[in-house]
């Protein structure tokens, strides 16, 4: 596969943001606007942020977690927990241009920078903050997912032990609504001149999240927790079936459309027809369906028993069925790598070599973004500093003596 990358002019072209934060909230939100054609530049202590060697790895102990969250970015390495390096950062996230003063961290305790530090130097700046609670505590996606009920739901019936999502969806959700608070920001300033502080915490996120898939009202109204359901999709008809030589699929069934055509393709349309006659039930109606949904299931079953998953995978597609197959992520790659349209497709990571990667999955006039590969730490120093704040050799040169500056491939242990 070969890099596909839209022209120069993607719509954040000429924005400078300024990102420091770990971990994969601030990281994912800094990505998609890099992606977008912003200027995003990743600063890290010259050691590496906390996530510089986060599990997965590759063979050669490089983090493909680090590589695959900062793709597109520069890397900028500075000790900002020392009185220089603090300055330095501050220096970047406030230079001056109208697409400039816009950064975005996940910075705690006394040494991070306050938006009071940044106002001072440029009254205009947009600063995000990204936190695990409002108060300040902290919380991580899996924590917060634990408090609001997500594990309890999910797993089988018959089991109480909570189960935990794989996915980070709540960092990833607060990412994209960093994103969106800091471009609702920038138009504002460029309507009235005026910056913004944005606090966003994790906990908030996954709080509203919860609550506007109505799950909050449904367990006060009804004076209890939702209970588990398998595989069941809530609210309307959607399970898994195994086929004949043991290939697990998944079916829903939204629309009536959806629905007649599920129950033409399996040849069951009389067997429901008598038991919406037994039943008084609908089943082209979505409450009837979820209603009945273990009785459908049933039915249903046998068929899917009786037939290869090849035979299984053309008759629902050739009948406009609603499903997918079930794969792991290492049959995911390899579908992703036949797909000439996958959003997925191979770069060359320096400190890794040849990956499979993905870029934005927003489409711009039909085209899409490739992934552009991501610095290793701190490739981008010498240059951001000396052409943006104007160091000089001789004082990037004793900045990296006295430890404040990483530069690069000097620095050993990435590749």
């Amino acid at each position: 596969m070969s890099e596909r990358v839209v022209g120069s002019e993607r719509p954040l072209a000429g924005l400078f943001v300024v990102e420091a934060a770990s971990f994969v909230a601030g990281p994912s939100a800094g990505m998609s606007l890099a992606q977008m054609g912003a200027e995003v530049v990743r600063v890290d202590p010259p050691s590496g942020g906390s996530d510089a060697g986060r599990w997965p790895l590759s063979a050669n102990g490089s983090s493909l977690f680090w590589a695959n969250l900062n793709k597109g970015k520069r890397s900028v390495a500075i000790d900002y927990r020392t009185p220089e390096g603090h300055e330095l950062l501050v220096a970047l996230a406030t230079r001056p241009g109208p697409g400039a003063g816009l950064f975005m961290d996940n910075m705690v305790g006394r040494r991070r920078v306050t938006y009071e530090e940044l106002v001072a130097q440029r009254g205009d700046v947009i600063q995000v903050h990204i936190q695990g609670r409002a108060n300040g505590g902290p919380a991580v996606d899996y924590t917060i997912n634990a408090e609001v009920g997500v594990p309890q739901m999910t797993g089988p019936e018959d089991s109480a032990r909570p189960v935990n999502h794989v996915v980070p969806v709540w960092d990833l959700v607060t990412g994209m609504t960093a994103v969106s608070s800091m471009l609702a920001a920038l138009t504002r300033r460029r309507e009235t001149g005026e910056g913004a502080k944005v606090d966003i915490a994790l906990a908030d996120v996954a709080l509203s999240g919860v609550g506007a898939m109505g799950w909050l009202a449904e367990a006060e109204l009804a004076r209890r927790a939702r209970p588990r359901q398998g595989n069941h999709m809530f609210g309307a008809f959607g399970n898994d079936f195994v086929t004949s030589d043991g290939r697990p699929v998944m079916v829903v069934a939204l629309t009536p459309g959806q629905w007649r055509a599920l129950r033409d393709v399996t040849e069951t349309g009389d067997v429901f027809g008598a038991l919406e006659k037994a039943l008084d039930a609908n089943l082209d109606l979505e409450t009837d369906r979820y209603r009945l949904r273990e009785t459908i299931s049933a039915v249903l079953r046998p068929w899917f028993a009786q037939r290869d998953y090849a035979t299984v995978s053309a008759l629902l597609t050739q009948a406009h069925v609603l499903w997918s197959p079930y794969r792991d992520t290492f049959e995911a790659a390899s579908e992703a790598r036949r797909d000439p349209d996958s959003v997925a497709t191979e770069i060359d990571q320096p400190g890794i070599g040849r990956m499979l990667a993905t870029g934005s999955p927003v489409r711009w006039g039909d085209e899409r973004t490739g992934p552009v590969p991501a610095p290793r730490l701190g490739d981008d120093t010498e240059a951001v500093l000396s052409t943006m704040l104007g160091l000089t050799q001789t004082e990037l040169g004793g900045l990296h003596a006295r430890g404040i500056v990483g530069l690069g491939e000097r620095e050993p242990g990435r590749g």
